[in-house]
């Protein structure tokens, strides 16, 4: 049986104080769980019409890291949500820059070269700067530029923006409203 983000969020379970790198390492486990699931085609909270995203030129392989992307950037903000105005600044960056760091790890363990990281890291530094601006602007645009990057001619459907703007929502609400129990810690 399939679990569903929130069940993935309590699994989890920080403790009530965290050190950044726990914390990195967990979002980090989220990340990819978001990721499969998504991949796998078997998340029903908020499903993408992602038959539009898959085709047999090589667009899987563009969607995979921008879905990664996405998913990372959901997490970050997330984080960045709960510990806002309770943990400092350096500390929230220290545990995110470990959840980066365990991803780009664990891609480079699954086979992507390494020689490939800084390239993919730079790609993650734009999306990161358009989404938070977006996000600013409205849920709406959200949904809007990560289409633009998650299909192929950048064209989505309303659906599909709809349903990005469910699941960026479905992924931060929940982690914010458990990662503000933490206490964020000095390691």
């Amino acid at each position: 049986m399939h679990s569903t983000l929130t069940d993935e969020i309590r699994e989890f379970r920080a403790p009530h104080t965290m050190t950044p790198q726990e914390l990195g390492d967990g979002l980090a486990r989220l990340v990819w769980e978001s990721f499969s699931d998504f991949m796998s085609r078997e998340d029903v909270e908020t499903p993408f019409d992602v038959d539009t995203l898959y085709d047999d030129d090589g667009t899987v392989l563009r969607t995979a890291e921008e879905a990664l992307i996405f998913f990372m950037w959901a997490h970050t903000r997330g984080a960045q949500l709960a510990f806002f105005g309770r943990a400092p600044d350096a500390r929230i960056r220290e545990g995110l820059d470990a959840m980066h760091t365990a991803v780009f790890e664990d891609m480079v363990s699954n086979g992507t070269p390494k020689s490939q990281l800084p390239l993919f890291e730079q790609r993650v530094s734009a999306r990161y700067a358009e989404y938070h601006q977006a996000a600013a602007d409205s849920d709406d645009q959200l949904g809007t530029a990560v289409a633009r990057h998650l299909v192929a001619d950048g064209k989505a459907r309303k659906s599909t923006i709809e349903a990005i703007r469910e699941r960026a929502v479905a992924v931060a609400n929940p982690l914010r409203d458990f990662l503000e129990e933490v206490e964020l810690i000095e390691a």
